[in-house]
């Protein structure tokens, strides 16, 4: 038998071991097919100097080749229960650190700090992230100041689909602009929904992030250029402008003028938010900003 653990025999022996139920509230699947996690690996592009935060390990199997391809591991698990399994199928590593936390709700750079005090160079984050908590997950990784160059995640296709999302694209929207804000997005390749025990019901697609030097365009009020953007999303099929005026009442007296300085700046307000890309949504937040000050 193959030493792996992603391997349906393994996964079922190592189940079977410790009479382990899935959680479904938590959102386990774990994945048993090695060539997958080597794929995972290679699109993350470790090496022996590169420090990993992995989130959600599950039994390990990701975990493993984590550990063969890169420095050290630092492991993010919430479940109380796989701190018992986890020291024993991961016991031939002596470079993962498995701490029973809920990621959302640590100091993850006082983390990287405490359990990476070796590192050379940025960590970067690769996991399979739990579809009921993927979108927050990012997003907090995203607006902490983190040491991270890249995050290399498999989720829901539908969501990568939607983080990397071109403007004028059915899938585009406040969160493809969240992430693409930050990041470069790349989809690597679709997961099929078969290399998982228990099998989900959709399948899954690995998505790498790379952090960007600088954003795409200029924001002078980075929290107002998000509100911006979400409230552009509010309702898909109305205009930009009608979204605006949903969330900004104050902005609707003064229609005649925006309308005529956005068109200025070569903005539409007949337009629809999804036909925007980040360029145009940052002229649209700075002139709000500066005109709703005024």
């Amino acid at each position: 038998m193959s030493k792996d653990i992603a391997t349906p025999g393994r996964t079922k022996e190592i189940l079977k071991k410790y009479d382990f139920l899935f959680k479904k509230s938590l959102g386990q699947n774990f994945l048993i097919d090695s060539n997958i996690l080597r794929r995972i690996t290679e699109t993350a592009g470790l090496d022996k100097e590169t420090d990993v935060i992995e989130i959600g390990p599950g039994i390990g199997a990701l975990t493993e080749h984590l550990a063969r391809t890169s420095h050290r591991v630092l492991a993010f698990e919430i479940d109380q229960r796989l701190m018992a399994i986890l020291p024993d199928t991961l016991a031939a590593y002596d470079n993962v650190d498995i701490v029973n936390e809920d990621i959302l709700k640590v100091d993850v750079g006082a983390m990287i700090e405490a359990n990476l005090p070796e590192r050379t160079k940025p960590v970067k984050v690769v996991a399979n992230l739990p579809y009921y908590v993927t979108t927050p997950i990012i997003l907090q990784l995203l607006h902490e100041d983190l040491p991270v160059s890249s995050m290399t995640f498999m989720l829901q296709k539908e969501v990568a689909d939607r983080i990397s999302a071109k403007p004028s694209t059915k899938a585009y929207g406040s969160l493809s602009i969240a992430i693409q804000y930050y990041m470069e997005a790349e989809l690597a390749f679709i997961v099929p929904k078969t290399v998982f025990m228990p099998q989900p019901n959709v399948d899954s697609a690995i998505i790498h992030l790379k952090r960007r030097e600088e954003p795409p365009a200029k924001v002078n009020d980075v929290d107002f250029f998000f509100d911006i953007t979400r409230s552009a999303f509010a309702q898909r099929r109305k205009t930009l402008w009608n979204n605006l005026v949903n969330r900004f009442p104050e902005l609707k007296p003064q229609k005649e003028e925006v309308e005529g300085k956005l068109a200025e700046l070569g903005i539409d307000v007949k337009r629809r938010g999804e036909t925007l890309s980040i360029p145009e949504f940052a002229t649209l937040s700075n002139f709000l900003g500066g005109f709703m000050r005024n």
